[in-house]
């Protein structure tokens, strides 16, 4: 079996930890046909914030608008308060990063390109945290 086939199989796992680390290989390739989809379930994973912790610390870390999109994607439709506000501070914690990295350009330009996505969850939160309107984190959609 393929590690692409391993990590789409470990991302249906009941272990948290095969989960993570689905997570985590899948960001390597998210550019690839029906792997968002798969990255987006992990990152809203209603059973451990720590799936979506390391799912969306992969994502981010590839520094490109794929992973930064597929992030704010998520964080546009929680389903879960502790969900919401961990993907938030992922997005968070990645813009202090980039900012001492001296990325600060590079991540205000990705985020002033996914303002003008075509999903309207993601534009919303690229222009939240370019400092526009958007200020709150949202809510979620499911039980609280």
């Amino acid at each position: 079996m393929g590690s692409t086939e391993a990590a789409l199989r470990d991302a249906v796992s009941e272990s948290w930890s095969c989960r993570a680390a689905a997570g985590r290989r899948l960001a390597a390739i998210a550019g690839q046909k029906g792997v968002v989809p798969v990255l987006e379930r992990l990152l809203l994973d209603p059973h451990d914030t720590g799936v979506t912790q390391e799912t969306a610390e992969a994502l981010l870390q590839r520094r490109d608008l794929v992973g930064i999109r597929t992030v704010l994607a998520a964080l546009s439709r929680p389903e879960e308060w502790c969900t919401a506000d961990q993907l938030d501070a992922e997005v968070f914690n990645h813009q202090n990063w980039m900012m001492a990295d001296g990325q600060r350009d590079q991540f205000v330009q990705q985020l002033e390109a996914l303002a003008a996505d075509e999903d309207a969850g993601v534009r919303e939160e690229a222009t939240r945290f370019l400092g526009g309107p958007e200020a709150e984190v949202p809510a979620p959609t499911g039980s609280e």
